[in-house]
């Protein structure tokens, strides 16, 4: 007896992550007649004990439900993990730019390829060797449909050029999701299910702050890059509990 398969291990996931909730308690509210079958199962499905699903950072999986109208076929899994960092500082090139009707999917990779053209993406790297560089999503207007994308790297605002503008990155709780394959097209895919799967699945909420695209040093065409999307979330103990 259980819920394996159906989205209950996207939930139990978050009762042990975030709420630190004894085991016995979620295997019996989930369905399980012990803790050492939900053990099994739950290992089946996370890779890992449920004991273990408490540490930070640990890899989770979340399984949206059918129910969700999901462009898939059946129920599909969705590794994330949560990570917790100190704010920073970011600078580099801001630009504002409208949602309406996807413009941004197309505007947003000109935007890019500007930035590589004008030598942009070049002095940020120099600026700060060794850090990823970052698509930076901030200023939501939801009445407006607009946004502002900022492309930049972790730095200080001394460090500013002609054109460049600094913003603050609070300190946040973030879901991490890894992209794999050529870009733009994987990533705007890895967006889309966030908003249409893990929110719906996991029971988080956006935390408002800005949301990261995290590139490291790669040939981005390439069927094996690999990039993150980093989501500022808070618990929704309303819908986990």
């Amino acid at each position: 007896m259980g819920y394996e398969g159906d989205g209950g291990f996207g939930m139990a996931a978050q009762e042990l992550s975030i709420f630190h909730a004894k085991v016995l308690y979620v295997a019996l509210k989930y369905g399980y007649d012990s803790p050492e079958s939900f053990a099994k199962a739950f290992r089946k499905a996370h890779g890992i004990s449920p004991s273990e699903a408490r540490a930070q950072g640990v890899e989770l999986k979340a399984y949206p439900r059918i129910s969700f109208h999901l462009p898939l076929k059946g129920d599909q899994e969705m590794d994330y993990k949560i990570v917790s960092r100190e704010g920073f500082t970011v600078i580099g090139k801001m630009w504002n730019v409208s949602c309406k009707d996807g413009e941004n999917f197309r505007r947003i990779p000109e935007f890019w390829q500007q930035c590589h053209t004008d030598g942009t993406i070049e002095r940020l790297c120099e600026l700060s060797p060794g850090k990823d560089v970052l698509g930076i999503c901030m200023d939501m207007n939801h009445d407006t449909e607009e946004l502002t994308y900022g492309i930049g790297v972790e730095g200080q605002v001394n460090a500013l050029e002609d054109g460049w503008a600094a913003r603050d990155i609070p300190a946040c709780n973030w879901a991490v999701f890894t992209s794999i394959g050529p870009l733009p097209h994987t990533l705007q895919a890895v967006w889309k299910r966030i908003f249409e799967a893990f929110f719906p699945a996991t029971g988080y909420q956006h935390a408002g702050a800005p949301e990261l695209e995290v590139y490291p040093l790669g040939d981005t065409t390439a069927d094996d890059y690999r990039c993150e999307v980093w989501i500022p979330v808070v618990k929704n103990e309303q819908k986990i509990g």
